[in-house]
């Protein structure tokens, strides 16, 4: 019974130590970059790490590919549809299928088929269609979202599995902007926590929806906007509370003022962190994973920069370019630009 006791005792203050441990942020100084992928005439920005730890992307012309880092090859294809020169932006997955949607008019959004190729799952023609950014809630739910064409941003949802997508009409959403829409940069424009759901856009708007796209409701940021090349180009969540936007102008990389937002409610107040200092301009910014929401790592064409703050101060840990960012843990990550791929290191 003595040790009983002693046991439950001890038990009782290493769970007691463990509630009262302080984080501590790591400070990353330098980053390893190693090419996995180079292709000039790919422009990359979209990829996904899969449930077994592959890499997935797709991009122009028409191509699409899944690298296997056991083995450290890939397996490239090219998907065609009459004569059109496709474009991929947007890519997703579930447990069992892998996902790519398409900019532009007609909007195509592809599905693993059961016979190897990919199955057209949905179509939209419309001079004004454009969507830029996919994910799902589960592997049964997913959302798309895309430029105005009518009244309001344009949101697909599926509650299939991605058989069958529909659009959300206008009266079930907030009153749009003309033109409002959202940066196909990243396929970041979305980001999601539980039921929750964002939608960053051109208007420096954020979309909010609790159930999964049932209802929404839209706040006004503070983040730079007045330009059609201004507004947020990038939105990540640690969980259902912590966010941080990212965006400005890529016509004036180098402007740092107004271009990051950050939010502790949930995404309904934002106000601007790091205002008139850099980083300027970038294109995707995410979570280190497993890290209280604390470290931070945003990319652009002008470079790689990690703040261990929340985003209150930034250390550019590189000047090469890229677009796109997808973490594997909390220390290595996938990174896409123009015409490569490479696994960054952060140390």
């Amino acid at each position: 019974m003595r040790y009983l006791i002693c046991f439950i005792l001890g038990c009782g203050l290493l769970i007691s130590c463990k509630e009262n441990e302080v984080f501590i942020p790591r400070d990353f100084k330098s980053i390893e970059i190693e090419s996995i992928l180079k292709d000039s005439l790919l422009s990359i920005r979209a990829i996904d790490i899969l449930d077994d730890g592959s890499l997935a992307f797709a991009a122009n012309n028409g191509t699409y590919g899944l690298y296997n880092p056991k083995k450290a090859n890939w397996q490239i294809s090219k998907q065609e549809l009459d004569s059109l020169q496709l474009e991929f932006r947007s890519i997703a997955h579930t447990a069992t299928d892998f996902f790519m949607l398409s900019v532009g008019n007609p909007a195509l959004l592809f599905k693993t088929g059961d016979k190897g190729s990919m199955d057209l799952v949905y179509l939209e023609e419309h001079p004004k269609v454009f969507y830029d950014a996919l994910t799902f809630w589960n592997d049964k739910e997913g959302i798309a979202i895309g430029d105005t064409t009518e009244e309001c941003l344009s949101i697909i949802i599926t509650r299939d599995g991605g058989h069958t997508w529909n659009k959300v009409p206008c009266s079930k959403l907030p009153i749009g902007i003309e033109s409002e829409g959202a940066f196909a940069a990243s396929n970041t424009n979305i980001a999601i926590s539980g039921n929750n759901t964002w939608v960053a856009t051109t208007s420096g708007r954020v979309y909010l929806s609790k159930n999964k796209g049932l209802t929404w409701d839209v706040v006004q940021t503070p983040i730079i906007n007045e330009k059609e090349t201004e507004g947020i180009y990038s939105i990540a969540f640690y969980d259902e509370y912590i966010g941080f936007g990212i965006g400005g102008d890529y016509t004036k990389p180098d402007n740092n003022t107004a271009n990051k937002i950050t939010t502790t409610d949930g995404g309904k107040t934002w106000n601007l962190i790091a205002n008139g200092q850099n980083p300027g301009y970038r294109s995707c910014v995410r979570y280190v994973p497993n890290r209280e929401g604390k470290e931070l790592v945003t990319v652009g064409f002008k470079g790689i920069d990690y703040s261990n703050d929340g985003g209150v101060t930034w250390r550019n840990l590189s000047k090469e370019g890229f677009y796109t960012l997808r973490f594997l843990n909390d220390s290595i990550a996938y990174a896409a630009g123009h015409g490569r791929i490479s696994k960054l290191k952060f140390k």
